[in-house]
């Protein structure tokens, strides 16, 4: 199957779709040794595809997962004090799946997981950006606590940016963040008075855990796993 040049460019990485077509318009492409100058060229992948002179190859196909993680689970690949970790729950042909981010011990909801580590490490780094957003249970609050977090705080000397939080009813918050400190919405909120008694994730950017059971891994489909990838690129 034939793809166009560009599209074949940003599926190994080098660049966005836009970005490839430039370089292939500034003369920086070639194919089995002669350069191409226009975005209008279709390769079918046996060819040898060099961009400023190195030859570049297809990526694996990235697999991006989502799991429903349980309470009373380690985002870890073994814990030293012998507690149950997510490989002990997954399935063992899930072992080698790196997971994005972390959920702390008592936390549960969506963890994503993929064999991709260049796109875990995207994913979790603050410098992105990406919203996460959680359902805090709390035994009480009220708006004035709450806009201490929602202008940011600063706590034993480290600083959390304001969080986005939305009250649900008299227990439940929802609260949305884009930095991914350890444990920064059960800190945030047990320094304004009101410690969180259960935490939830339900989302992570763009993915959304939806109805997925506890316990559950799910594979995304490839098109959304390409906009997360996309959105990536776009970010740089």
């Amino acid at each position: 199957m034939s793809i166009r040049l560009s599209k074949f460019i940003a599926d190994c990485g080098v660049a966005s779709r836009r970005g490839a077509e430039d370089l292939i318009n500034s003369g920086l492409v070639s194919v089995n040794g002669e350069i191409v100058n226009t975005p209008v060229f279709f390769v079918n992948g046996d060819e040898k595809v060099c961009v400023k002179g190195k030859e570049i190859k297809p990526r694996i196909e990235t697999e991006l997962y989502m799991f429903h993680k349980p309470i009373d689970t380690m985002t870890t690949t073994k814990d030293p004090m012998g507690r149950k970790t997510i490989y002990d729950v997954l399935d063992k042909k899930y072992k080698n799946l790196k997971y994005i981010g972390r959920l702390d011990f008592k936390t549960s909801g969506l963890l994503l997981l993929t064999n991709n580590g260049d796109l875990a490490r995207q994913l979790s780094l603050p410098s992105n950006h990406i919203p996460r957003t959680y359902i805090a249970n709390v035994k009480s609050y009220n708006e004035k606590q709450l806009d201490i977090a929602r202008r940011g705080v600063i706590v034993d000397g480290i600083k959390y940016r304001p969080m986005k939080i939305q009250a649900i009813d008299e227990h439940n918050l929802k609260i949305i963040v884009d930095e991914g400190k350890k444990n920064e919405i059960r800190i945030v909120l047990r320094h304004i008075g009101s410690p969180v008694l259960k935490l939830h994730r339900v989302s992570y950017g763009d993915i959304n855990l939806g109805n997925l059971e506890k316990e559950k891994i799910l594979k995304i489909d490839t098109k959304k796993v390409d906009l997360v990838l996309k959105k990536l690129l776009e970010s740089k």
